[in-house]
């Protein structure tokens, strides 16, 4: 770890990592579960949402100079709204969530308790901003028997029950990309993960 940096940067500030963060989210995506065949016009396009969010959280993790992780975290109501609608329908005050985006993390760096530093520094930063109850993510749900599922695929759901985060059934959104095998877009569900920050 010695050579490994964590820097959290403002949304705003985020404009020189932008091709970094666009290259890093399309090369861990590609496995599996997300199996996301993504472009960089994409990527830098859908980035730009933490630049316009003044609110918005980035925990950039370094090796030197190069960036091989990154967690992003912003206000759900500057987010779209299919990440704000579940929330509504099931009775939340969307002002009141901090969406915790994704955390991508080369697989050389894991286990190094980076990604634990990804979830507090997103979570003490929405605790400094003292107006949200809740940090939520979501995450892609897949069947238990995918062609492409690996057969030592564990998924992080004990990691995030740790983390103090409970899964939510029914929160659930829809959100449509190309997988490594399909030749189109197809939608995928994605379910939301809450932690009550008044509770800890």
């Amino acid at each position: 770890m010695a050579d490994i940096s964590i820097l959290p940067i403002a949304g705003p500030g985020l404009a020189p990592w932008i091709a970094d963060l666009a290259r890093l989210r399309i090369s861990v995506f590609r496995d599996y579960p997300y199996l996301y065949d993504g472009n960089i016009a994409y990527e830098e396009n859908y980035l730009q949402t933490y630049l316009n969010s003044v609110d918005s959280i980035v925990i950039l993790a370094q090796d030197g100079q190069q960036v091989i992780g990154a967690s992003t975290g912003l206000p759900l109501v500057d987010e779209t709204a299919e990440f704000q609608q579940p929330f509504i329908a099931q009775g939340y005050d969307p002002a009141k969530v901090f969406y915790c985006a994704e955390s991508v993390l080369l697989p050389s760096y894991r286990g190094r308790g980076i990604y634990k530093q990804f979830f507090s520094g997103r979570e003490g930063h929405a605790r400094a901003l003292a107006r949200f109850d809740y940090c939520s993510f979501c995450c892609v749900q897949r069947p238990e028997d995918h062609p492409l599922r690996p057969a030592d695929y564990v998924p992080l759901d004990a990691i995030w029950t740790r983390f103090g985060y409970r899964k939510q059934p029914g929160l659930v959104t829809h959100y449509s990309w190309k997988d490594v095998d399909e030749p189109q877009e197809t939608q995928k569900p994605m379910v939301f993960w809450v932690k009550d920050l008044r509770a800890s």
